[in-house]
């Protein structure tokens, strides 16, 4: 991808996509577990990390 805003915004939604789902898969009855975990918000960055890798732009073709 060429656009930088495309692949920022591309970035975040897969961050925010992780602790969305790891927030909400994540349904205990106790008063305890509210919130993300330290565990979520790495994956959701290791997420961002790798959609920003994956959209970069390729090289000069030989």
């Amino acid at each position: 991808m060429k656009d930088r805003r495309t692949r920022t915004f591309i970035a975040v939604l897969a961050g925010l996509a992780v602790i969305y789902f790891g927030a909400t898969g994540h349904r205990s009855s106790g008063a305890e577990g509210g919130g993300i975990s330290g565990g979520v918000v790495l994956l959701a960055l290791g997420a961002a990390l790798l959609a920003w890798h994956l959209t970069k732009p390729a090289g000069p073709a030989k």
